[in-house]
């Protein structure tokens, strides 16, 4: 009862004073007061309750006043800390927390509960008993459903939190077709589960069974959604019950499902598949409104939690481009994100806490995520009491003033009623919402773990624990319903999955795909198709006409009237007019806004994200432009965009892991955006290896969906020490197979510019890699020529050498080129030509071997500037096992990527490059 806080040390003498007063003239109090004021007009009510009042009979008494006073504080315990005793567990009691809830802890007693207090008005709108306000309060927060929203700040929401618990919940009762269709739900949990069980005996499930009532749930959630204008769910999930929610929420067929387990699944080529738990699927199904929602559950590794991300920013993506056009409306209210956390997971793994934390920022709001936790109170072997601090497992809800729904798996009624309420807060208030199911997990990690050998009495007791279709059914039928409809509904069931079954081991059926609604993005998807090899033979024409070029130049140095720039940028805008006029190339930063530009001009969106991306961490994009006297921003190339085009370009949180994760969702719903991620310096991608990892590299073969996203990976050695030079490169080279992705490494702003836009030109998607410079982005230059026309250059050739004089060609790719082309040139070498390799995978040997034709009997030297266990040597060895084992010039191989001292640094660089032209000499 948060507005009555500010009398929890109040005292009552001045409470009487202030009463008067307020009898008075209500204005001559704090509004607050009047607010607890209100209702309570004493001096009309007292004169039947005579041994309770003053003297004077019109007042009440000071012992009276202050048992008015310790009701509300009992009112706003029971708000506060009901949750805690609150039945929940379905295996076991609860821990004691320590709640303090008695009427004894309020300085109350038995003889008080016959009192009728005014205080009741706050649970009822009336006067009532104690006896009744305590009833009330129990049934309402210590059954099985523990409420906890009262440290939310926003009073709106909490308010209206506050009066459908105590006004809906205490009265709350489902109609007998609603009863039904809550077991059916739980009869195709419970049975698909036992029928997989005895069919396929040893075969890993990662069963529901003990958490059953998830499916009730979910579906009550989604059709309650429908209702509330939801047309789109984006479901992400590990594996434990995963078969079940495919199945029995998104509708995919029980045969498909047999048919993975039988392994009858025909794979397409350059594709490995994945288990049938970590696949994804897609479907329409019909809400009990009649209305049609589309339904995708995300595809994701065994990395618990990892999910989580790419759940919301495919869900951003779709809003984005599906729902920005109904007036009035919120547009990422049809666009619901569910993320099914596991207990431990959810307490334990890091991720979580990153996206929360992205939950209500501008760049990833996507109107609130309905999170559902599985809470089996144990993670693989290891009891909650192990797995975290908190109390609960949901606690990093709060940070974001979430409400937190715990509640029992063995209700299945009030595992539904919560769902429901989380559904109308999330449409409501577009903020994120928490349901802890409390249940149990009925065998081990997986069918064959044995879980008695480290949690044998919690074992015992789930051993003969009811289902929660049983329990249900049972209550049921103590109340007096008839539930002799079960057994047929059963029977059909049963008879289905029969039936099913004998059609897949008799080949009747063949494996297939979901298929989800025609939307704008579905369009733009089912028009890609997957690469063949020979799409990397040669890049496509990504030039642009030069009245391109000016328009977008001229756009990057026209500023509004009025705005002062700050002088260092005026330098940058001056930069830009010399290479509009044609006096000056252009450097990095209008290579890549020469790109976005073009891709904006054509009605495209991109959308660049990472730490300080607007200005570029080392002060060369100025994408976004500051007044020194107002810090008004503007955004240049947003005068570019069309009522189809956007320029989307946040500095993000800092976050490298669940940043990342949330563009790969974006750019894998929208294959018409080009989404960029970029790393402050290139080795901070490790902190988001799991996603590089599991999602980035391996998507299309294991799950056959395409991601067009670019990393940009800054890298070069300039003396800044092991933190700052390398982005590892080797890492994405050991995963580059199957034409996966692009690994790039652009030497001129112009390569770069036609690697951006080669991405939105290509039939299908790839992740692309580049690391890119740092001393480098604003001596590197291109003239304007070079954008004009031709496409992404992925061999550049010396252009310099006399190929007849050449007796060495030296490979190469990136920075190290510039230093070499310079020795070469101070030391007036001519027997050595230098090839920039700009592209590493695929490996463009036709484009190679044409640019080594020039230089016949010539020897062949790698040259990278990483030490030999890292960088490129042993990818190239690999892909081109011509060159010579030996023939490299490096660093010696060691563990850290680079020395932390710039003088020693300067040494060893020069040493090398002095190496590299004197490399096999006689």
């Amino acid at each position: 009862m948060d507005q009555f806080s500010y009398i929890a040390n109040a005292d009552v003498v001045a409470i009487e004073a202030l009463f008067s007063q307020y009898k008075q003239d209500p204005n001559s109090v704090d509004e607050s007061w009047q607010n607890f004021f209100k209702g309570f007009e004493f001096s009309q009510q007292w004169g039947e309750k005579a041994a309770n009042t003053s003297t004077s009979g019109s007042q009440p008494s000071a012992d009276h006043l202050r048992k008015e006073i310790e009701v509300v504080h009992l009112i706003r315990g029971y708000r506060s800390r009901g949750h805690l005793l609150s039945n929940t567990n379905p295996i076991g009691p609860r821990t004691d927390r320590k709640p303090m809830l008695a009427i004894t802890d309020f300085n109350l007693s038995e003889s008080d509960l016959n009192t009728t207090f005014e205080a009741g008005i706050e649970v009822f709108g009336r006067p009532a008993k104690l006896s009744e306000i305590v009833d009330a309060l129990k049934k309402v927060y210590t059954s099985r459903i523990g409420f906890e929203y009262l440290y939310i700040r926003d009073r709106e929401s909490k308010n209206w939190l506050r009066n459908k618990i105590e006004r809906e919940y205490l009265n709350f009762q489902y109609s007998l077709d609603e009863k039904k269709r809550i077991v059916e739900k739980l009869n195709q949990a419970v049975h698909i589960e036992t029928f997989i069980h005895t069919k396929f005996l040893g075969k890993k499930r990662f069963s529901l069974e003990g958490g059953e009532s998830t499916i009730a749930g979910l579906d009550a959630a989604i059709n309650r959604g429908a209702e509330l204008g939801v047309e789109e769910v984006v479901i992400g999930m590990a594996h434990r019950g995963r078969l079940n929610v495919l199945t029995n929420i998104l509708q995919k067929p029980y045969e498909q499902v047999f048919l993975e387990f039988e392994e009858k699944v025909e794979l397409e080529q350059n594709s490995d598949g994945d288990v049938k738990y970590h696949m994804g699927y897609s479907s329409d199904m019909t809400a009990t409104n009649g209305k049609n929602v589309s339904l995708r559950l995300m595809p994701n590794p065994s990395h618990l939690e990892a999910v989580n991300p790419v759940v919301v920013g495919y869900a951003r993506a779709r809003a984005d481009e599906n729902y920005n056009h109904i007036e009035g409306q919120d547009k990422y209210d049809p666009v619901l994100p569910i993320l099914i956390h596991g207990d431990a997971a959810l307490a334990g793994q890091g991720i979580v806490y990153e996206v929360t934390q992205m939950s209500n920022l501008p760049a990833y709001y996507t109107g609130g995520t309905l999170h559902f936790v599985i809470n089996n109170q144990v993670g693989f072997t290891t009891d909650f009491g192990d797995a975290r601090s908190s109390i609960y497992c949901s606690d990093v809800a709060k940070i974001v003033d979430a409400p937190i729904f715990h509640v029992s798996g063995d209700d299945p009624e009030a595992v539904c009623y919560v769902m429901q309420l989380a559904i109308e807060f999330r449409q409501k208030f577009n903020r994120d919402v928490y349901i802890d199911m409390v249940c149990y997990r009925k065998y081990g990690h997986n069918e064959s773990d044995e879980p008695r050998m480290t949690q044998p009495t919690m074992y015992k007791i789930i051993g003969d624990h009811l289902n929660p279709r049983d329990l249900y059914l049972k209550e049921l039928q103590d109340k007096g319903v008839d539930t002799s409809w079960f057994k047929p509904l059963y029977d059909a069931f049963d008879a289905k999955l029969q039936g099913l079954l004998e059609d897949v081991k008799n080949g009747k059926v063949k494996y297939q795909f979901g298929k989800i609604k025609n939307t704008k993005l579905d369009t733009a998807v089912n028009a890609l198709r997957f690469s063949e090899a020979k799409d990397f033979l040669k890049s496509p024409d990504t030039g642009i006409s030069k009245e391109v070029v000016d328009k977008i130049m001229t756009t990057l140095t026209t500023l509004p009237e009025g705005f002062t720039p700050l002088k260092q940028v005026e330098k940058v805008l001056e930069t830009r007019k010399q290479f509009l006029e044609g006096t000056k190339e252009a450097d990095w930063g209008i290579g890549e806004l020469l790109a976005f530009g073009s891709i904006l001009n054509e009605g495209k969106i991109v959308r660049f994200t990472g730490q300080d991306v607007q200005r570029g961490t080392f002060s060369h994009r100025h994408a976004v432009l500051h007044d020194v006297n107002t810090n008004a921003k503007y955004n240049n190339l947003s005068s570019l965009n069309t009522d189809k085009a956007r320029f989307e370009l946040y500095n993000s949180l800092l976050s490298e892991y669940g940043v990342m994760g949330f563009e790969f969702g974006y750019s894998m719903a929208n294959p018409d955006s080009l989404v960029i991620w970029e790393a402050q310096f290139g080795d901070f991608s490790n902190g988001a290896q799991t996603m590089i990892d599991q999602f980035l590299v391996a998507c299309e073969s294991k799950w056959r969906v395409m991601s067009g996203i670019v990393l940009l990976l800054p890298h070069g050695y300039e003396g800044q020490g092991p933190e700052h030079s390398n982005a590892r490169p080797e890492r994405f080279l050991q995963m580059a197979a199957e034409y996966n992705m692009y690994v790039c490494n652009c030497s001129t702003p112009a390569n770069l510019f036609h690697m951006l836009r080669r991405q939105m030109a290509l039939p299908f998607r790839k992740p692309c890699i580049n690391v890119t410079p740092k001393s480098g982005l604003r001596t590197f230059s291109s003239p304007k020529e070079d954008f004009l026309t031709g496409g992404f250059k992925e061999v550049i050739g010396d252009t310099t050498a006399d190929a007849k004089k050449v007796k060495k060609v030296i490979l190469c790719t990136g920075k190290i080129y510039y230093e070499l082309a310079k020795y070469r040139e101070t030391n007036n070498i001519t027997d050595t030509a230098i090839v920039r390799i700009e592209q590493q995978h695929p490996f463009p040997k036709n484009h190679v071997d044409a640019e080594l034709k020039k230089y016949k009997n010539a020897k062949l030297l790698w040259v990278q500037e990483e030490p030999e266990n890292m960088g490129y040597w042993s990818y190239i060895l690999r892909v081109m096992p011509e060159i010579g084992l030996g023939n490299c010039v490096s660093r010696y191989a060691a563990a850290s990527p680079a020395i932390g001292y710039v003088k020693k640094h300067d040494a060893k660089q020069a040493s090398l490059i002095k190496e590299a032209f004197e490399f096999g000499k006689i």
